[in-house]
Formats: C-alpha cells, structure tokens, sequence
C-alpha cells in the first residue's frame, strides 16, 4: 500500500533514487549472503581459500553487472550510444577471450569444479587422456588450470575447461 502511494505521488528522479538506493541495498544483501555460502561450502568441503576468494569474486562480478543493467534501465540510459562500444568490447574479447581455449570457459570450469571436484590440494590423480594422461600430485587449483605436480617433479598445469571433459581418477 505504502508503495503504491509513493509511486503516485513522487516525481521521476525520486523514484530513480529509490530505485538506485533499494538495489544497492539489495547488491550488499545478496553479496554477503552468497560470500557466507560459499565459504561454508568451502569450510565444509575442505576447499582451499584462494579457490573460495576466486568463486567469491565471480559471484560478485555477475551481480554487479547485473545490477549495474538494472540501473541503466532505470535511469533510461540510452543503449544505442552504448551499443557501439559494447559492440566493440565484445569483438576484441571475443576474439581475445576465445581464441585459445577461451579463458572464460576456463573460469566457467572452475566455478563448477569448485563446487563438483572431488579432489583437494595433495590428493594423487590420473587424468585420462589417451597416450597424454597425466598423474602426479594435485600442486594447485585455480581460476584457470589444475596444476599437477608428476614424480619427476614437474609442474604440469591442465587446464579446467579440459579437465572438465576428461576422466579424472583418484589414486590411492
């Protein structure tokens, strides 16, 4: 009731600030309460911190952009203007990005292995990949690759939009 009174009796721009006030609100909320889920999950599943900082991080990304299209709807942000150089952002990243295994399906893969990846920092695998498998020690997991420690001592770094799609086997 309260907010349809206010909508009838307030001009544009007040509505606009209250628009802009209710989402920023509503961007520290969400933050907080995805930051403290994730690190749960985390905690829960024994997940390394830089790996929780990172997942964490992209959330926050997501929402931001998210909400910064809200706002510009809101304010009536001319899209045509912005077009031309959104347009021109996403040619170059594109062609950036995606030109050798694409960085964001990298960073794609490590929020779903943060989540799914049944190995820890230590741990011993094989990654099942024909004449190139690979086993070793997990050494680190980041945004972008595995990085598996072989018995040579090597440090040969997989990365995650492949180990995605590869047979992956916990060794004793």
């Amino acid at each position: 009731m309260f907010i349809i009174e206010f909508l009838k009796s307030a001009d544009s721009l007040t509505i606009q600030l209250s628009i802009t006030l209710v989402l920023v609100v509503i961007y520290i909320v969400i933050t907080k309460l995805t930051d403290k889920v994730i690190r749960r999950f985390g905690r829960k599943n024994e997940i390394a911190l830089p790996r929780v900082v990172y997942t964490i991080k992209y959330f926050r990304f997501v929402l931001l952009a998210f909400i910064l299209l809200v706002l510009g709807i809101t304010w009536d942000i001319s899209f045509e203007g912005l077009s031309v150089y959104f347009l021109s952002f996403f040619t170059v990243a594109g062609v950036g990005l995606f030109a050798s295994w694409s960085i964001l399906s990298n960073i794609t893969s490590a929020i779903i292995l943060f989540f799914y990846f049944p190995y820890r920092i230590g741990d011993r695998i094989r990654i099942v990949d024909g004449d190139n498998s690979i086993e070793g020690i997990v050494f680190d997991l980041n945004m972008f690759s595995i990085v598996i420690k072989n018995d040579e001592g090597q440090k040969i770094t997989y990365p995650n939009s492949v180990a995605l799609q590869k047979a992956i086997v916990m060794m004793k």
